[in-house]
């Protein structure tokens, strides 16, 4: 079998979570489930309202599912993560000037943030 047809078969008729979702790496993601691995609903979930109706607009699928939320808040990840098969934690402080000036900020994202992800995922 073809690595590609196990992807697209393990993927189809998920429910799949995007942490980050409205970043450069969760669009992209995003883009290619939609047009190449037939998911039954992607959840982008992200702290900014504005990228997240900018995305609507832009991919207008209504697999789609707009859930606003910080990994640094446990029990929204929760909440987001309800009856969801696959989770793909996409959200992060990656902009180096921007942490080494704000330091505990990217602590509090990357590290704190990441935990979240991988409890409320194991809780689930």
């Amino acid at each position: 079998m073809y690595r590609g047809d196990y992807i697209s078969d393990f993927l189809k008729n998920k429910n799949i979570l995007i942490t980050g979702g409205t970043g450069s790496f969760g669009k992209k993601f995003t883009e290619t489930l939609l047009k190449e691995h037939s998911p039954k609903a992607i959840r982008i979930y992200s702290r900014g309202e504005l990228l997240q109706v900018t995305m609507q607009e832009e991919f207008k699928d209504k697999r789609l599912r707009f859930f606003i939320g910080d990994v640094r808040d446990r029990e929204r990840l929760y909440r987001a993560m309800n009856d969801v098969d696959i989770v793909v934690h996409a959200a992060a402080l990656k902009q180096v000037p921007a942490c080494e000036y704000n330091p505990i900020e990217a602590v509090k994202t990357n590290i704190d943030g990441s935990i979240n992800v991988i409890d409320a995922a194991m809780k689930k």
